[in-house]
């Protein structure tokens, strides 16, 4: 590239202001300068000729200052990449390894199932033994196993293998039981970041914009390496337009119990029902279907997880029983009065039922009934 700049008087120059010139001998200096003197001279007599403003192109290097912003953007990059080992590469874990090598962080694989290929093609390195891949020393490992099969996972785990400030991350549907299983097999030197990404490959497959990201930083070394690569593995999500939610895994779980599991037991009941689409669907029963696909992809693993490992299911399946009882009760009521209108609506017609009022709460209190006096004549 060249750059231009206007014609100083060269003869005010001196062979002392160039480094290049101080390197040679005298005699090839004087004739560098020289040589160069005679170049100027000419194109100033030229460029006089034309413009007012007499310039000079000098054979300068014009796009250096963009390769240095370059050369610092790529070392900032290079800064915040993370290196992080998915343990259980399974459809979740690929979906999330999608994001993380889009957006240049180093993805190490393992898994029970053989998923080489699939890795090769997403520019992941996969390893089959976990010993050789806690040798690979990564920032972050990510468990993305089946809720049941966490802690069996982790006691497996060669975690003398890895750097001792090694960030543990999860990524399951329940918080409190990871948690604890974080805190009862991690020495207390490794770090821990309990996450919950509130989607899945179906609904997150156009994008994560406005879908939900909940976290909990259950407990981070002090030094501020250790907060900065918290913070560089959260902004994967808030770059992909995640919303942040920071709480806690109790919290999580008492919410979670009462939209999540709720929405998978409702999408395998209504799976048990085997529903099909119908020519004449209501936007209502579409959504359902959706519902279903939805809920029935995953696996049985996940819904058993939701039930199993979150003490507040139970009291949320038991809150659904009642609700169905409950509301079949409320049909078979009006089903009731519908039908003895039926039957005796016309002898009943211009005869007023009894009202009843509020029962007492001891039957004895129930005033004697008003009866008429019958005499009995003997005569």
């Amino acid at each position: 590239m060249l750059s231009i700049s206007p014609i100083q008087p060269t003869s005010s120059q001196s062979t002392a202001h160039s480094p290049l010139l101080r390197q040679l001998p005298l005699s090839r200096s004087h004739h560098l300068h020289h040589r160069r003197s005679r170049f100027c001279f000419h194109l100033l007599q030229l460029t006089r000729c034309r413009h007012p403003s007499a310039l000079l192109i000098r054979a300068l290097d014009a796009a250096q200052p963009y390769d240095y912003e370059t050369r610092l953007s790529r070392r900032f990059s290079q800064s915040t990449a993370l290196k992080i080992a998915i343990i259980g590469f399974g459809n979740f874990g690929q979906f999330l390894a999608k994001a993380f090598i889009r957006q240049g962080h180093t993805v190490l694989a393992n898994s029970r199932s053989d998923h080489s290929s699939v890795a090769q093609s997403l520019g992941a390195s996969f390893y089959a033994d976990p010993h050789d891949l806690c040798e690979q020393h990564p920032d972050v490992i990510l468990l993305s196993t089946a809720v049941i099969h966490t802690e069996q996972v982790l006691k497996a785990l060669p975690i003398q293998r890895l750097r001792r400030n090694t960030l543990f991350v999860d990524v399951l549907s329940v918080k409190e039981f990871p948690k604890n299983i974080f805190l009862q097999y991690l020495p207390s030197h490794f770090d821990i970041l309990c996450t919950h990404p509130m989607f899945g490959p179906e609904s997150g497959k156009d994008g994560w914009t406005g879908l939900t990201f909940v976290f909990d930083k259950v407990r981070i070394g002090p030094q501020k390496s250790r907060e900065a690569r918290v913070e560089n593995f959260l902004q994967i999500f808030e770059k992909e337009g995640c919303r942040m939610v920071e709480m806690s895994c109790a919290e999580h779980d008492k919410y979670a119990a009462g939209s999540q599991f709720i929405t998978h037991t409702v999408g395998r009941v209504l799976e048990k029902l085997s529903l099909e689409t119908t020519p004449i669907n209501t936007k209502g029963y579409e959504r359902l279907l959706d519902l279903v696909e939805n809920t029935a992809k995953d696996s049985f693993d996940l819904y058993y997880g939701l039930f199993m490992y979150n003490k507040n299911s139970m009291e949320q399946l038991e809150r659904l029983d009642w609700a169905f009882e409950s509301l079949k009760k409320e049909l078979f009521g009006h089903l009731h009065e519908v039908l003895r209108k039926q039957l005796f609506g016309k002898v009943e017609e211009g005869v007023q039922g009894p009202v009843l009022s509020k029962l007492p709460n001891n039957v004895a209190a129930f005033p004697p009934p008003k009866t008429n006096s019958v005499e009995i004549n003997n005569n």
